[in-house]
C-alpha cells in the first residue's frame, strides 16, 4: 500500500495543477453533456467518452513521468519517419469518416477489429516534438534562408500529405502550429509578411484546385444565409441552438435544437453545451480554455532556455488557439465548416487521446525543466514572477 501511495504522489508531482484541473473539468463537462444527450447521441458515445477520459489520464501520467529529453532525443527520427509513413498509408488506404459527405481520406481502418482512427491527430504530437527539436537545433541562425529551407521542408512534408488527403481543416491547424512555433523561435516578421503575400498571389490557383464542396463551404461559411437549406444549414442550426440556451440553458436532460444539428456531438459540441447550460456554461468553457492556454505559455516562458521544452509548449498552445478559434467560429456561423473538433469536449477517440498525449508532454516539461523546478517547490505552486521577464 505504501509503494502504491508513493507512486501516486510521484505521479501527482509530475502534473501541473492548473493544466490538470482545467483539462479534467473540460472533460467532465463533455461527459456530462453527452450523458444529458444520450438519447440522441447513443450510449456508445457516452461509454467511449468515459473510456477515453480514463485512458487519457493514464497516458498523460505515463508520458509525464518519462523525461521529455529521453522521448524526443531518442525517438525523434522514428517519430518523423513513422509520421510520414502513416500519413502516406492513410493517403493510399484511407477512408472518409462515418456519415461524412466529403471525399477526405483521413481515416484509417485497423484490420481485424474494424476500428477507425484519424492518424493526422496523432501526428500532431510527433510533429510538435520533432519540429521543436529541429527548430531548437538551428535557433541561432533561424533567419538565414539556408536554415529556413530545411525547416519548411520538414513542415511541408507533413502538411502536404494531409492536404493531399483532402483534409483542409486539419492542414490549417498544422499551419497555425508552424507559424506560432516559428514566431516564438524568433523568425523575423519579414518572412511572415512575405509568406502572406505569396498566399495572396497563389490564392486564385489554390481556389481552382479546391474540391467543389470545399469551395461551397468557404463561400457559404462566411454567409450561411446564402444557402440556408443546404450548405449553410449546419451553421445556422448551431447558432440557433446557442441562442436557444439563453443565459442558464434549457437543462441537462432536456431535448433541443441540437437533436437535429448534424455533428452536434463532435464538431458542434459547443452548441450542444450552450443549449443545455446556456451562456453561463459556454462562458465557463471559454474561461477554462483561456486559463489553459495562458498557463501553457507561462510554462513555456519558464522552461529551460537550454533545450526545446518551451517550443513543445508553444506548439501545443498554438494548436489549441487555432483549433478553438476555428471551432467556436464555426459554431457561431462566423467561419466555414471545415471539420474541426473542440479539444477535450468533442466526442472522438483519436482527437481526445492525441490531446491527452500532448498534455502529457506539457506536464513533462513542467516537471523536468530546471527553471520550472526552481520556480515551483513541492507543495507550493507560487510562481516566481521574475522568471516571466527574463
Amino acid at each position: 500500500m505504501e509503494k502504491a501511495w508513493n507512486l501516486v504522489k510521484s505521479v501527482i508531482r509530475n502534473l501541473d495543477p492548473v493544466l490538470f484541473s482545467s483539462a479534467t473539468l473540460l472533460s467532465l463537462i463533455s461527459i456530462v453533456t453527452v450523458y444529458g444527450a444520450v438519447d440522441n447521441f447513443g450510449m456508445s458515445k457516452l461509454k467511449m467518452q468515459i473510456f477515453i477520459f480514463f485512458l487519457g489520464l493514464i497516458v498523460t501520467a505515463v508520458i509525464a513521468s518519462v523525461d521529455y529529453h529521453v522521448i524526443v532525443d531518442k525517438l525523434w527520427l522514428p517519430m518523423l519517419i513513422g509520421s510520414v509513413l502513416l500519413l502516406a498509408l492513410t493517403l493510399l488506404l484511407g477512408e472518409s469518416g462515418a456519415n461524412m459527405e466529403t471525399s477526405n481520406r483521413s481515416w484509417l481502418r485497423i484490420p481485424g477489429i474494424g476500428m477507425m482512427i484519424q492518424p493526422s491527430e496523432f501526428v500532431k504530437f510527433t510533429f510538435i516534438c520533432t519540429f521543436s527539436k529541429h527548430l531548437f537545433t538551428v535557433r541561432d541562425k533561424i533567419n538565414r534562408p539556408l536554415t529556413l529551407l530545411p525547416l519548411m521542408g520538414h513542415a511541408l512534408l507533413i502538411i502536404g500529405l494531409i492536404l493531399l488527403s483532402g483534409d483542409l481543416g486539419v492542414a490549417l491547424i498544422y499551419a497555425g502550429i508552424l507559424m506560432v512555433m516559428l514566431f516564438c523561435a524568433g523568425l523575423h516578421p519579414g518572412y511572415f509578411a512575405g509568406a502572406a503575400a505569396l498566399v495572396l498571389l497563389l490564392a486564385p490557383y489554390i481556389w481552382e484546385h479546391l474540391a467543389e464542396y470545399q469551395q461551397q463551404r468557404i463561400i457559404v461559411g462566411f454567409n450561411p444565409e446564402l444557402d440556408p437549406l443546404g450548405k449553410g444549414m449546419q451553421s445556422l442550426l448551431s447558432r440557433d441552438a446557442i441562442a436557444a440556451g439563453g443565459f442558464f440553458g434549457v437543462g441537462l436532460m432536456t431535448g433541443g435544437r441540437y437533436e437535429v444539428l448534424p455533428a452536434s456531438h463532435t464538431d458542434f459540441i459547443y452548441a450542444t453545451v450552450c443549449e443545455k447550460f446556456g451562456f453561463l456554461g459556454g462562458g465557463i468553457v471559454l474561461i477554462l480554455f483561456m486559463v489553459m492556454v495562458v498557463r501553457i505559455f507561462m510554462i513555456a516562458r519558464m522552461a529551460s532556455r537550454s533545450d526545446y521544452g518551451g517550443l513543445i509548449c508553444v506548439g501545443v498552445g498554438g494548436m489549441l488557439i487555432v483549433q478553438i478559434l476555428l471551432n467556436i467560429g464555426m459554431c457561431f456561423a462566423m467561419l466555414p465548416v471545415i471539420g474541426i473538433t473542440l479539444p477535450f469536449l468533442s466526442c472522438g477517440g483519436s482527437s481526445m487521446l492525441a490531446i491527452y498525449m500532448m498534455f502529457g508532454m506539457l506536464h513533462n516539461v513542467f516537471s523536468h525543466s530546471k527553471a520550472v523546478r526552481d520556480a515551483v517547490t513541492p507543495g507550493n505552486f507560487d510562481i516566481d514572477i521574475s522568471l516571466l521577464h527574463t
